[in-house]
């Protein structure tokens, strides 16, 4: 029994060593692999106990991530961090809808992308951008909000 137990936490720290994994990811992760429940378990308490699984923090760095690197909106960055095995308390926890956030994260998408259609029609641009926009889980009104004051053209130059 000590061999499996061993072997199932060096596994989740190489898992670990990866990236960041939320307690349902490694749980998971060391089922498929084939061990039992109980070791899974044990492993699972062995790691919070020594601090390397805290579903809060990786939240919250999830959080950084969605809206600063990828530019989700709020909607977009909660389905993120709950693909990634965050409890949905967690999650809706780290969230004040501010639709103003939306707002500015959409603006710094949408000059971001801008710069690299300078050549496209104003109607391709603006489509794209629109699908763009939904794909990252901006509402409809957001979305509108942003390409209703932008001028495609005379962004472009």
């Amino acid at each position: 029994m000590i061999g499996l137990h061993d072997k199932a936490r060096q596994y989740a720290l190489k898992l670990l060593g990866y990236r960041g994994r939320s307690r349902k990811e490694l749980e998971e992760r060391l089922t498929k692999k084939g061990f039992s429940e109980t070791v899974v378990s044990s492993t699972i308490n062995y790691l919070r106990d020594v601090g390397l699984i805290d579903d809060r923090a990786l939240a919250e760095a999830l959080k950084r991530e969605a809206m600063t690197t990828k530019l989700f909106s709020q909607y977009g960055a909660r389905r993120f961090m709950l693909t990634r095995g965050i409890p949905r308390e967690i999650v809706d926890s780290m969230f004040i809808s501010d639709e103003k956030e939306d707002i500015e994260n959409a603006k710094r998408l949408v000059d971001k992308k801008l710069r690299i259609m300078k050549n496209c029609p104003a109607e391709k641009i603006k489509r794209r951008l629109y699908n763009l926009l939904l794909r990252k889980g901006y509402s409809f009104e957001t979305i509108e909000a942003v390409l209703k004051g932008k001028k495609f053209k005379e962004d472009l130059r």
